[in-house]
C-alpha cells in the first residue's frame, strides 16, 4: 500500500493552519475540477487526491491521527521497511478505536466529501485512507452519516431523535450566471458510491434551494445555490444591468452599437445627442423567471461614451472649430 503525503498533495507545510489548508484546497479544486476538465481522467484522479487530502487535513481528529501515523511511517521508511510489512492493524478502525459508531457531518463537510465547489466527481477514497481511518468516509465499514439537528452536539454518537424524522442535508453550490440562465446539472456521490444527478432549473438565484429526494440517509438533499459574480452583468431580481461602450461620434450623431446579452449581441439604436450614462431597457433580455422560464426580465444597458485617446492635427483643428461654433 502506498503512503500518501496529504501535505504535499495540497502543497502546504505541516504547520499550515486551517485557513492555509482551505485556501490551497479551493485553488487546486478549481483547477482540477472534473466540470472544468471534462473527459480528462488525470484531472479527475488529481481532484480525488485533493478531496481526500482536504477531508483529512481539515478535520482536527483525522489530521492528528494522520500526523502521528506519519511520524511512525517516516521512521519505518528510513529503516528500509516494505509497505506490506508495516503494521497497519494498530492504525485501522475508528478514531477512538473499537466498535461501530455513527458520524454526524456538517453541510460543509458533506460538500467537501461529495464533490465540493459545486459538484462533480468527488469520493473515491484510496486504500491508504481506508486502512488508516477504517472506511470510505472516515469511519468503520457500515458507519452511517447523518445531518445533525440544530441542537445536536458535534462529534460521534447517535441521537435517537434523528430516527424520528428524515434527514435533511443542505449543500452549498456555486454556479455561474450562465448556468443560472440556461439551467445546469450537478453530480453528487453519496453512500455506497451511488451517483446522483441533480437538475438546476433556469432562473435560480442566490439563496434558491434545489431539492433532491432521498439523497441523504433516506432523507433529502437541498442544493443551496450561490450565483457567482459576472464580469459584464449584475443581477437585480430577474433584470440584468450592463454597460455599452459608445464612441463619441455615434453618441453625438446617432447610430447603432452592439449590446451584450447572455445569448449573444443584439443591436441597440442610439439616438443623436445621447448622453453618457443614459439607460436603455431591452425588454425580455434578462433572466428567466424561476417559476415560469418562458417569461424573462429586462436588460438595462447604460451608455458609456468613449472619447478618442489621441487626435491627429486635422482632427484637433476640427474639434477647435466645433468649440468655437458652440
Amino acid at each position: 500500500m502506498e503512503y500518501r503525503d496529504y501535505y504535499k498533495i495540497l502543497g502546504v507545510s505541516k504547520n499550515a493552519d486551517e485557513k492555509e489548508i482551505k485556501r490551497a484546497f479551493r485553488k487546486l479544486a478549481q483547477q482540477y475540477h472534473p466540470d472544468k476538465n471534462p473527459g480528462d481522467p488525470q484531472a479527475e484522479t488529481k481532484f480525488k487526491e485533493i478531496n481526500e487530502a482536504y477531508t483529512v487535513l481539515s478535520d482536527p481528529d483525522k489530521r492528528s491521527k494522520y500526523d502521528r501515523f506519519g511520524s511512525q511511517w517516516e521512521q519505518y521508511a528510513r529503516t528500509g521497511g516494505r509497505p506490506e510489512d508495516f503494521d497497519w492493524g494498530r492504525w485501522a478502525g475508528s478514531p477512538g478505536g473499537g466498535g461501530s459508531y455513527t458520524r454526524t457531518v456538517t453541510p460543509e463537510e458533506f460538500e467537501q466529501m461529495f464533490g465540493g465547489l459545486g459538484g462533480g466527481a468527488g469520493g473515491g477514497f484510496s486504500s491508504f485512507f481506508d486502512a488508516l481511518f477504517g472506511g470510505g468516509l472516515g469511519g468503520r465499514p457500515g458507519a452511517q452519516y447523518r445531518q445533525p439537528r440544530p441542537d445536536a452536539q458535534p462529534g460521534f454518537g447517535f441521537d435517537p431523535r434523528m430516527a424520528q424524522q428524515p434527514a435533511r442535508t443542505e449543500v452549498p453550490v456555486d454556479i455561474t450566471l450562465e448556468e443560472a440562465f440556461h439551467g445546469s446539472t450537478r453530480v453528487l456521490q453519496a453512500e455506497g458510491g451511488k451517483r446522483m444527478e441533480v437538475n438546476i432549473p433556469r432562473g435560480v438565484k442566490t439563496g434558491s434551494k434545489v431539492r433532491m429526494r432521498g439523497g441523504a440517509d433516506q432523507g433529502d438533499i437541498y442544493l443551496k445555490i450561490n450565483v457567482l459574480p459576472h464580469e459584464r452583468f449584475t443581477r437585480e431580481g430577474d433584470d440584468l444591468r450592463t454597460s455599452v461602450p459608445v464612441d463619441l461620434y455615434t453618441a453625438v450623431l446617432g447610430g447603432e452599437v452592439q449590446a451584450p446579452t447572455l445569448e449573444g449581441g443584439v443591436m441597440l439604436t442610439i439616438p443623436a445627442g445621447t448622453q453618457n450614462g443614459r439607460i436603455f431597457r431591452l425588454r425580455g433580455q434578462g433572466m428567466p423567471h424561476l417559476r415560469n422560464p418562458d417569461q424573462r426580465g429586462d436588460l438595462l444597458a447604460a451608455v458609456q461614451v468613449t472619447l478618442p485617446a489621441t487626435l491627429n492635427e486635422r482632427e484637433r483643428k476640427l474639434f477647435e472649430e466645433l468649440r468655437s461654433l458652440r
